[in-house]
């Protein structure tokens, strides 16, 4: 069977060429099983024949998340989606509400590319889940088509940065952001869609060869090697040295400045030493620091404090002299935080539960 969200516009034409319908028809399919998320093909559609609807029916199938549990902050809005696919385990999706200017209300999902996560990371729940598998290219797809059927506002923007290490799910992300912004689908601007990744060197090289409209966010956190390896064990296998390489590279044929995430760790990685070692690693390299403040809930690692905090930005404008932000880390209280998704329906807040 052929399933929509799991197709984009040029594959599902090329999977019913044979039965003969038009590119208006398939756009249809495709916009009426991403943006009104309708449960099977209708059996009847204007000026289409129905013997073809017919033989469509026979062929296609529309598949849908089951959504586990809603929660929704009281704090700042941002609302955590627990859903189940057709394999096993749980994931989770965020919604971030960006509704600071009245006339342009809108939201960002953040989605989830893998059932866990095999990269361990130090400070993140997802990690200690350990992976159980990748998302199908629908299952990424309908966590924004389902959100986006439960909000108010539009969804005008995708971050891959929920549950697992999107560039080891590479073919099937590539695929959901190509939906996203396929304009029969959801019609997402290609440069409001953001790939992270924690350092997955061939696959980054890959993104570059490709030229991948999509922004690309990497994680840092650490500018030398041995602090690196004891955060993010993935330095033993893309060492900072060929990570760098890779990202060099991608400047240089997209000309893009670079996006570098920081997860600011208390007395860990906010030293001097610290801002001094990122500047020699990125020398002559145009680059944005996201800083992002840990969200442990195991305590094991904290947030700096408002005076930590301000001396490392100062380090950073002395050393670095290159863009620096810091982004908010919302739905802290829910569990949905950077960090944080680890698939529990146990979080404080309001929850809706469905099954």
């Amino acid at each position: 069977m052929i399933l929509l969200k799991d197709q984009t516009l040029p594959e599902l034409t090329t999977s019913l060429a044979d039965l003969g319908p038009s590119d208006r028809v398939v756009r249809l399919l495709q916009a009426g099983a991403v943006r009104q998320r309708m449960t099977e093909v209708p059996t009847e559609m204007p000026n289409v024949a129905r013997r073809l609807l017919q033989a469509v029916r026979e062929r296609v199938t529309i598949p849908h998340l089951k959504l586990v549990n809603k929660t929704v902050s009281p704090v700042d809005g941002f609302a955590k989606y627990l859903f189940e696919g057709q394999g096993p385990g749980r994931f989770e999706a965020v919604r971030i509400p960006l509704l600071h200017k009245p006339e342009d209300k809108k939201y960002v999902i953040c989605v989830s590319s893998q059932v866990g996560c095999a990269m361990d990371c130090a400070f993140c729940a997802t990690g200690r889940m350990g992976f159980q598998r990748n998302l199908a290219t629908w299952e990424m797809v309908d966590q924004v088509t389902h959100i986006q059927a439960d909000s108010e506002h539009p969804v005008r923007g995708v971050v891959f940065m929920g549950m697992g290490e999107p560039m080891l799910n590479y073919d099937r992300v590539m695929k959901a952001a190509k939906i996203f912004s396929e304009p029969c689908s959801l019609a997402i601007n290609s440069k409001s869609i953001t790939v992270s990744t924690v350092g997955i060197v061939p696959a980054i090289r890959r993104f570059t060869a490709e030229k991948r409209p999509y922004r690309l966010i990497v994680s840092l956190t650490a500018a030398e090697t041995k602090k690196r390896e004891s955060l993010f064990p993935v330095e033993r296998i893309h060492p900072l040295p060929e990570l760098l390489e890779a990202v060099r590279e991608y400047h240089s044929v997209t000309g893009k400045r670079v996006t570098f995430a920081w997860t600011v760790l208390a007395g860990i990685n906010t030293g001097r030493d610290d801002a001094r070692a990122l500047a020699e690693l990125t020398r002559g390299l145009p680059i944005l620091l996201n800083l992002i403040d840990v969200n442990d809930p195991t305590g094991k690692f904290r947030r700096p404090s408002t005076e930590e905090a301000n001396r490392f930005r100062d380090y950073l404008r002395e050393e670095l002299g290159m863009p620096i932000q810091k982004r908010y880390s919302g739905g802290q209280d829910i569990h949905g935080a950077c960090g944080m998704l680890a698939a529990l329906t146990e979080t404080a807040g309001p929850t809706l539960e469905q099954s």
